[in-house]
């Protein structure tokens, strides 16, 4: 099941991994109609990433994640707040009321769902004219840093077939047209991520398909991931190129 794939990453996940550019937050808080008392449902939620930069702008977010590692990180680092909710639940069955909530989000997780079963859940929780965002940290892959990473996690990965996100944007637009209802807006936000050799390493060890210690390839793993970031590293210093892309819409 897909809510298991990340058990045991819920550290490395909240550490490592990159928060949403402040332009995509702005875009969704002016464009798109979100604001301090909208409630927003964060479906898929991990530790909270996405969840806390809704919870910054005055939103009441009910954050929706099946996977108890990662929910016990976001609960331990967002608990402050008051409009924060904590939910033990799955995109298809969130266990929210109806009609309950203005928006739902989605942050790097929408392609685990049953997409089908998620857009039934969505129009029962949502209430009149609202509407789902969903949002990815993409990387540049045309990029040298990025395809030299990729055969890294090809040869050590046995899990790996390629980055979640170029997945879904192989299966792109048939995928979109099914689950929104009508006309959708997509907008693509530059994301380019400064990293130390620390962040590229652990940001690799966050995805769901990353070796643990336990592999025998382990640490051959790690060495090849540190002779990457010295490769392409300057002053300690590795730029990757990344894009952030969301896509909104009625379902």
């Amino acid at each position: 099941m897909n809510e298991t794939k990340f058990d045991g990453k819920g550290s490395v996940y909240a550490k490592y991994r990159p928060a949403y550019p402040q332009a995509f937050i702005d875009y969704i808080y002016t464009n798109i109609g979100m604001c301090s008392v909208s409630i927003i449902a964060d479906i898929g939620s991990g530790t909270g990433i996405l969840t806390k930069q809704l919870l910054e702008k005055g939103s009441t977010v009910f954050a929706v994640e099946p996977n108890a590692d990662m929910r016990i990180h976001a609960e331990s680092s967002l608990g402050g707040f008051p409009d924060y909710i904590s939910v033990d639940g799955t995109a298809e069955r969130t266990t929210l009321s109806e009609s309950s909530v203005d928006y739902v989000t989605a942050a790097q997780a929408f392609h685990w769902f049953d997409k089908q079963a998620f857009k039934t859940e969505c129009r029962r929780i949502l209430r009149k004219n609202g509407r789902v965002v969903l949002v990815w940290n993409s990387r540049v892959e045309e990029s040298d840093i990025v395809q030299e990473n990729y055969e890294v996690k090809r040869k050590y990965c046995p899990n790996f077939k390629v980055f979640s996100d170029s997945l879904l944007h192989a299966e792109n637009e048939g995928c979109f047209n099914d689950f929104f209802t009508g006309e959708y807006v997509s907008r693509v936000f530059n994301n380019d991520i400064s990293l130390d050799a620390e962040g590229f390493v652990g940001g690799n060890l966050s995805s769901s398909y990353a070796l643990n210690e336990t592999h025998e390839y382990y640490y051959d793993f790690i060495a090849e991931l540190k002779q990457l970031f010295v490769k392409y590293s300057k002053n300690g210093k590795l730029v990757l190129p990344s894009i952030t892309q969301c896509y909104v819409g009625e379902v």
